[in-house]
């Protein structure tokens, strides 16, 4: 298997050294032959090297410098004379590209081209420059490398100044990513073609369309009521607390959080200033039913409000602050917009509680869900938050038919994808990867958090070199030196395969 990361060792630098050696002084005549087989780059200090890999053994490299004066600027003077300021913005040079004989295929090129794309476009790099031999002309010009200036150097080594841009990029970049492979708790991948894209919202044949998603969103989660909107979770959770404030003008709620969403439910209340207090437990700690019980003896609340399923950690806080709410008449409301989906459990025992349709269920982002165990109440919120005037009117405003079919798809496979969802979640957390960093916590089958060690600090970013994304780009996980694996995209068990295979070549080395 061929893959890549950035080199990071001593052992990696000295097999540099021996490709670069093998390919600028006995194939490529550039330098002086040495007793040690070895060349070390003037620029290794300021270099970041990209290799191959054959499993265990690099067979293929290149260099990246963004440092001034750039060899090729010494060759032909200062690039800018001849780039846009565009694509000056931020440059780069690339050298030292070189694949062992052996294994020069096309395999092992588009996988050199694929991490260097990547880490372009992943470090923000307008554009990078490189002095392309003459041999392997039609090589950069695949990787969309464009010829610049004219040819430098002498007979027996010929160049060519090229330049890659964001946009000279862009078709290698949108090929290479139809295979991208994505952890990603949501959007979620979609392989089939969206449908009734034309169908009018005012229609008999999308009201029917429309009452049958009703129809099997309610069965799927036990719930007697479900409001439809367009938007995201942050808008199913606006909806909800809107219809709080209305329902409880007396009395005040509260918010109990272990992780960053429920701390961004705290922070949605009092934008809309609803009156509340705040019960918070540390990240990745379980909610302690007991003292949430003693809080609750001591205030006058009329609503509790928590995340069901805390993506941010990982953690399923479960059903049992419903059953301690109808104890002490509070109404409890959930952020189920990651669990819901994931496993089977009940919504019947909230007063609220909200989900999505592109997380667990496996459609596209858009579709945003309010259940609730009764009518919604007049509400004077504003319209497009307006639960009563749902009901009232139906359906008050645009929905897209593509939506409304694409959801209806995805929900045709449950239970089934509650099965399916297990099983992947197993695969997870029987493997070497998460009993090496897991967090050993109350999960549940949507996302596993890993505490990456200062070794493995790079894995993610090499991961991404080889079209494997993992969860990390959110401030909060990269503060906490967190990673996160999703089970939820329908390529899943082709993309955990291939993770695993890297990351014990990974872990080897």
């Amino acid at each position: 298997m061929y893959w890549c990361k950035i080199a990071a060792t001593e052992k990696e630098f000295d097999a540099i050294a021996a490709l670069n050696y093998e390919t600028f002084v006995e194939e490529i005549p550039q330098h002086t032959a040495n007793k040690t087989r070895r060349l070390v780059d003037k620029f290794h200090g300021e270099n970041t090297y990209l290799v191959v890999y054959k499993e265990q053994q690099i067979i293929g490299m290149l260099a990246l410098r963004d440092k001034r004066p750039f060899s090729i600027d010494d060759k032909i003077g200062s690039v800018e004379k001849y780039l846009s300021a565009e694509d000056c913005k931020k440059l780069c040079e690339v050298r030292l590209l070189a694949v062992k004989k052996l294994y020069r295929n096309g395999r092992v090129f588009l996988r050199l081209a694929q991490a260097l794309v990547t880490y372009l476009f992943e470090r923000k790099y307008t554009a990078c420059v490189i002095s392309g031999t003459t041999r392997q002309e039609k090589l950069y010009k695949q990787m969309g490398f464009k010829q610049f200036a004219n040819a430098v150097g002498t007979e027996q080594a010929m160049f060519l100044p090229m330049v890659l841009t964001r946009t000279n990029s862009t078709p290698l970049r949108k090929r290479l990513a139809r295979n991208d492979l994505t952890f990603y708790p949501g959007p979620v991948l979609q392989e089939q073609p969206l449908l009734q894209t034309n169908l009018s919202h005012r229609s008999f044949r999308f009201k029917l369309l429309f009452e049958e998603l009703q129809s099997r969103l309610l069965k799927l989660s036990h719930a007697n009521y479900v409001t439809t909107l367009v938007g995201t979770g942050t808008l199913a959770n606006e909806a909800m607390l809107a219809q709080l404030k209305s329902d409880f003008q007396v009395g005040k709620g509260l918010i109990i959080t272990n992780g960053e969403f429920g701390k961004r439910l705290e922070k949605q209340a009092t934008y809309q200033q609803l009156s509340f207090d705040t019960l918070e437990f540390d990240w990745y700690e379980v909610i302690n039913v007991a003292r949430v019980e003693q809080v609750l003896q001591q205030g006058d609340y009329r609503w509790l409000l928590y995340v069901h399923g805390e993506t941010s950690t990982g953690m399923y806080n479960d059903e049992h602050l419903a059953e301690l709410g109808a104890r002490y008449n509070v109404a409890v409301c959930a952020d189920c917009i990651s669990s819901f989906g994931a496993l089977p459990f009940s919504l019947a025992p909230f007063y609220l509680a909200t989900a999505v349709s592109g997380k667990a269920v496996g459609a596209l982002s858009g579709l945003a869900f309010v259940f609730s165990s009764d009518l919604p109440r007049n509400s004077n919120a504003p319209l497009y938050l307006n639960l009563a005037y749902y009901s009232d009117n139906q359906i008050p405003f645009t929905l897209p038919a593509a939506l409304i079919e694409n959801t209806l798809t995805a929900l045709a496979n449950y239970p089934e994808r509650f099965n399916v969802l297990a099983q992947r979640f197993n695969s997870v957390i029987s493997s070497s990867l998460y009993k090496g960093h897991a967090r050993q916590i109350n999960h549940y089958p949507m996302i596993v958090s890993l505490q990456i060690p200062s070794v493995l600090k790079n894995f993610s970013a090499d991961l991404k070199l080889n079209g494997i994304y993992l969860h990390d780009d959110s401030v909060y996980l990269q503060e906490r030196k967190i990673i996160q694996l999703s089970v939820i995209q329908p390529n899943f068990e082709e993309a955990f395969k291939r993770l695993l295979e890297i990351y014990s070549y990974y872990n080897s080395i």
